[in-house]
């Protein structure tokens, strides 16, 4: 009998541990909207952020229960990705950049983090209008993976 009640309390256990799990995966889910599914503050700051360049794709996610709205462009032959809250505020930016331009610190710790792994893109990404980190896109025997330092070059965990 005690064994049953301990069996019991173990499951519920995992079931309320795997529903939580599923909510925040679906939180945290993005979709992809048209430029008509943009509310009117969005939609002017893409106005804004978009001049002279060619708009790839829009979309809309949840971030601990903010909905944001992300508008993906092609400025100058690299990728500039925008993320915009739905009162138009510019959340963050992640931009494409050469390794090689980078400050010497940046690029010497995204290729230590990178090791015998392959750099392929690399981004800034911009908050509050300073550069906050780089992240270097590295695929590894078939498996990719992303590295993350400072502005100063010291590695990084989650999101900066």
């Amino acid at each position: 009998m005690i064994r049953l009640g301990c069996t019991i309390v173990l499951l519920a256990g995992l079931v309320v541990g795997v529903a939580n799990q599923l909510a925040a995966q679906e939180q945290e889910q993005e979709r992809k909207v048209t430029r008509r599914d943009l509310p009117a503050a969005v939609a002017k700051t893409v106005d804004a952020q978009s001049h002279g360049a060619t708009i790839r794709g829009y979309s809309e996610e949840k971030e601990n229960g903010q909905t944001l709205y992300e508008v993906e462009l092609r400025v100058n032959g690299h990728t500039r990705d925008v993320l915009i809250d739905a009162n138009g505020a510019v959340v963050e930016v992640e931009e494409e950049v050469d390794l090689a331009a980078l400050p010497a610190a940046v690029r010497d710790a995204l290729n230590a983090g990178a090791g015998s792994g392959k750099i392929g893109v690399v981004e800034s990404v911009t908050k509050g209008g300073q550069i906050v980190a780089y992240e270097a896109h590295v695929t590894t025997n078939g498996k990719k993976s992303e590295v993350k330092v400072g502005p100063d070059g010291k590695p990084l965990q989650g999101e900066p």
